[in-house]
């Protein structure tokens, strides 16, 4: 079934940096690695992950510098978004360097410089962005400066004029921690769906155990949809977790975007009438997919 409407996702455009390395690394001296230059940020690996679902209208509005927003139009177009990207006169386009143990976790390390994705501003916001549209996804990078958080503002007050639903995922524990917790719940107002991942329902919380910290997190926002990586996700309504998804099995290479997969995966389901917990399972199913990947983005045919 095609939905009636498209995705619209706000977030960061980023240049990723991919340094793939076996153990810890060697302080003082060199650390053998395989290093790619890959597209990413949350935001967009979202859209590129909604968009792999067939059927699902996606766009993506970003800001990017001059420096790579050819490169970042061009890739974005090969994946099925249909991007509008704002050009800063001044900032270059975002930058994470990733660091990714080859070990059996694949586990890795971010080093962020988030460039124009920060400069977001309301004035790049247009309530013509929301014709045609079903549902609003923000990314949470967007709550981490005070020029993207006005935009926020903005375009969360449009979707509820419009009566269009808003997501949004909290991005990173990190930046949490330096926004704050009261601070970032007070932000919510007008989300009626919350994807945080384990850490980050945790911290949001203060609860130890990420059946609870969803359930608490319900009572904040209507749904909640709490991402486990390798113990799957927890659904959550009215402080209660009604389902608890399992993983799906994964040799993982790079462990970089398999959140922002679920997220766009389990939207698309979502906006073409899947249920949550069933859309959810299709979020595991574009996690596990992410996992055997480098870098964040889904294949690209041809």
């Amino acid at each position: 079934m095609r939905p009636d409407g498209a995705l619209l996702v706000v977030g960061d455009v980023i240049t990723d940096v991919v340094a793939r390395h076996r153990g810890p690394l060697a302080a003082g001296t060199d650390t053998a690695a395989t290093i790619r230059t890959v597209p990413g940020g949350a935001g967009a690996n979202v859209a590129c992950w909604a968009a792999h679902r067939s059927g699902t209208e996606v766009r993506l509005l970003g800001r990017v510098g001059s420096d790579s927003a050819a490169w970042h139009e061009r890739e974005l177009v090969a994946c099925g978004v249909r991007p509008r990207l704002v050009v800063d006169p001044e900032a270059p386009t975002g930058t994470v360097i990733c660091l990714v143990d080859t070990g059996a976790a694949a586990e890795r390390t971010f080093l962020t410089d988030s460039g124009a994705a920060l400069r977001f501003a309301p004035e790049d916001w247009s309530d013509a962005l929301l014709d045609g549209v079903a549902r609003l996804h923000l990314s949470g990078y967007l709550l981490f400066s005070e020029p993207s958080r006005a935009l926020v503002a903005v375009a969360l007050a449009a979707a509820r004029a419009r009566g269009v639903p808003v997501s949004m995922d909290p991005a990173s524990a990190g930046f949490l921690v330096e926004l704050g917790v009261d601070r970032f719940l007070t932000l919510l107002e007008g989300v009626d769906v919350l994807l945080p991942s384990r850490d980050e329902a945790c911290l949001l919380t203060g609860l130890p155990d990420a059946a609870d910290a969803a359930a608490k997190l319900s009572r904040h926002v209507p749904l909640v949809v709490a991402k486990q990586g390798a113990q799957g996700a927890l659904v959550a309504r009215s402080g209660i977790v009604v389902a608890h998804v399992p993983a799906v099995p994964a040799t993982p290479r790079d462990t970089t975007g398999a959140g922002d997969a679920f997220t766009g995966a389990f939207l698309a389901a979502l906006l073409t009438g899947t249920g949550p917990v069933a859309a959810a399972a299709e979020g595991c199913r574009a996690g596990a997919a992410a996992v055997e990947r480098v870098g964040g983005r889904p294949p690209v045919a041809g």
